[in-house]
């Protein structure tokens, strides 16, 4: 086992000392756990001209490093483009450094959702990627792609990456919270349901739903493609009543909420009995706060389930009745665990069958 050294850029330091704080408490690492907190490794400084340079405060010669970053709302608040060049300036200084690997960890890959051309675009997820492998960057890990299809942008000659399902999170707080017994599991399978916000989320919430054994709902939206984030209409597939049904509506993400908030407005004259939502990435870009709000105030949904993997100030996230933010930490902990002692992603991979956890639950911390 190589040393490691865990350190962030500025947009994610709090999230990576809390990610320290459990990695040192693993046993396999107490021969060189004080060397493993690399927090304020990183400094940024900037000339008079407005450009930047990221310096390196001790040797890391030799060691491979788990950098954390984020391209999205962070808790620097530094916008998505100064944010790249930070990242990119951090990894070719540790490559200079003489670090032995450099491991890029992104919760959130914000430029995961570029990943095709269309009308001759650019592609932003894989201008990121290509970037950062050739300052120096050998291994990327994130949480839950926008596509699966994303991971094949890259030569796995030159690097490869590991995009963990962490939907799996909120399986758990679903088991952990609101199911907590077999009984009420198998008594939920006559008015549960999980809905997909469209057609391509179809696949993502149909492994929800398998997890569970509860039917799946599909809403089919029409896009206005001569607009970003705007849609037409919405229709719902199902192949029993949605009255009556507790719905909890399942996306990778909450953008700007709109395909959301017209999903749930489309869903109420069905008269489900109540209208959750659960979603991986809280990415809460303007107008969504407002219009989870709103659909909050209203009744419309009741609980929002989101992970981590964004940063959402508590000043904020008061602001939506309902919002429950799954910490995934204790997560990120074990992969670094688990790529550092060169051990199997198998576990973390794993399809998670609830009947399964609720006999013998494992919690992420």
């Amino acid at each position: 086992m190589n040393e490691f050294v865990i350190t962030a850029t500025r947009t994610m330091k709090s999230y990576a000392a809390g990610v320290v704080a459990l990695v040192t408490k693993f046993s396999s690492f107490s021969s060189f756990a004080s060397s493993i907190n690399g927090i304020d490794l990183l400094s940024t400084d900037r000339f008079a001209d407005g450009e930047k340079e990221v310096v390196i405060g001790s040797s890391i010669r030799g060691k491979d490093i788990f950098l954390f970053a984020s391209c999205a709302r962070n808790e620097a608040g530094l916008g998505v483009d100064e944010a790249k060049i930070e990242l990119y300036h951090a990894v070719d200084a540790l490559k200079r450094a003489q670090a032995a690997s450099i491991i890029v960890f992104e919760p959130y890959m914000s430029c995961s959702r570029s990943d095709r051309t269309t009308r001759r675009s650019s592609v932003g997820l894989w201008g990121h990627l290509k970037i950062l492998s050739s300052l120096g960057a050998r291994h990327f890990v994130t949480y839950q792609l926008h596509s699966d299809k994303s991971q094949s942008m890259l030569d796995p000659a030159r690097c490869v990456i590991d995009d963990i399902p962490a939907l799996r999170l909120l399986k758990q707080r679903l088991c952990d919270v609101y199911i907590r017994d077999l009984d009420t599991l198998h008594r939920i399978r006559n008015n549960w349901a999980f809905c997909s916000v469209d057609a391509g989320g179809e696949k993502l919430t149909r492994r929800i739903a398998n997890s569970f054994g509860l039917p799946l709902v599909v809403a089919h939206k029409q896009r206005d493609y001569s607009r970003q984030n705007s849609v037409e209409c919405v229709n719902i597939l199902s192949a029993e009543p949605v009255e009556g049904k507790i719905l909890w509506v399942v996306d990778d993400m909450i953008d700007t909420a709109g395909s959301i908030d017209t999903l749930i407005r489309a869903l109420a004259p069905m008269k489900p009995a109540e209208v959750n939502l659960m979603a991986i990435h809280p990415v809460f870009s303007s107008p969504a706060m407002e219009r989870l709000k709103k659909l909050s105030e209203e009744k419309l949904v009741n609980h929002i389930i989101v992970s981590d993997t964004v940063n959402c100030p508590p000043s904020e996230a008061t602001q939506i009745p309902g919002l429950e933010i799954v910490p995934s930490i204790g997560l990120s902990a074990k992969v670094i665990k688990t790529i550092a002692s060169n051990g199997s992603m198998a576990k973390l991979l794993d399809t998670f069958d609830a009947e399964q956890y609720l006999k013998s639950p494992t919690l992420f911390t």
